[in-house]
């Protein structure tokens, strides 16, 4: 998928900084490309509360994301950043995961200075490795790429307990270690957002979390500041939880006001792509008695 890594770099070389939703399944990902997104991330957090309902405390595994990434890239055409956590090990375990990744359809890796197991970068009880260690993890990962085209995003979660003139510091590093973006993650203030930018030249990750640490900053900002990218990593597995949790309980309460609105027949048609397959099994009709069967 060279033409995606490209589009990819070409997104990232905009004036204005990308727009970048997050999906955690193939479904969210279609829903992001119908939407008019012009890329997509692939978030860990999100991987780890729909497919185990669990939090985001490092339980994924790589094989898992692998899966994952590999539904998602055969469901959308766009440009796909995978959240890869700590590396899922050692420097040894971070050369197999970006081989695999890139495998799977990744057109950009992050990988995060965080210990192993990883925690969420807005949750408290951080820890980090030492910036020599990640260093030699950004070089690992780009020695293991096989396509110059993919992104290494390099991830640091230093500001928690370190401060922020050590997240900038390691956030330099990182890059001249060879990552092509930088993601200072949990600034606190809007202060702290505009210092890393001053401080790191480069490309940037804004990570903009519902109920996190960091305040939301307007993304005409982020892209006067001159921000790459403003990630929305949950925003709609937050919506789903949402909807999902009003709808059913109207149904078990036996309400008969207006139900809460769901998608129409029609419209989970569309997003899962059922037109297409029924165009498929037109074309090549010995597959058509199996492609049709009744609505489920």
């Amino acid at each position: 998928m060279t033409a995606t890594k490209r589009q990819l770099r070409d997104l990232l070389a905009r004036p204005e900084a990308l727009v970048l939703p997050g999906a955690g399944n193939a479904l969210t990902a279609r829903i992001i490309e119908d939407v008019g997104f012009e890329a997509a991330y692939l978030s860990g957090a999100a991987i780890a509360n729909w497919f185990l309902g669990s939090p985001d405390i490092g339980l994924t595994s790589l094989t898992e994301v692998a899966v994952h990434l590999a539904a998602v890239r055969e469901a959308v055409s766009l440009p796909l950043i995978v959240d890869a956590d700590t590396g899922f090990g050692n420097v040894l375990n971070t050369w197999h995961t970006v081989r695999v990744l890139e495998r799977a359809g990744a057109d950009a890796i992050q990988l995060e200075d965080q210990t192993f197991p990883k925690r969420c970068g807005h949750f408290a009880g951080k820890s980090v490795i030492s910036e020599q260690e990640m260093v030699d993890k950004i070089a690992v990962a780009v020695e293991a790429r096989s396509d110059p085209d993919l992104l290494i995003i390099a991830r640091t979660d230093a500001r928690a307990d370190h401060g922020l003139a050590d997240a900038c510091r390691r956030a330099n590093a990182y890059r001249d270690a060879g990552a092509d973006v930088l993601f200072v993650e949990a600034p606190e203030t809007v202060g702290e957002v505009e210092t890393i930018i001053a401080e790191v030249p480069g490309l940037h990750i804004h990570n903009q979390v519902e109920g996190g640490v960091t305040p939301t900053v307007p993304i005409e900002r982020l892209s006067e500041l001159g921000y790459s990218i403003a990630l929305f990593a949950n925003l709609a597995l937050l919506a789903s939880i949402r909807a999902t949790r009003e709808t059913l309980a109207h149904v078990r309460q036996g309400s008969s006001g207006d139900r809460p609105p769901i998608a129409t027949w029609r419209e989970r048609q569309e997003v899962v792509r059922k037109p297409l397959f029924d165009l498929l099994a037109d074309t090549y009709s010995s597959a058509a008695s199996t492609t049709r069967p009744g609505h489920i």
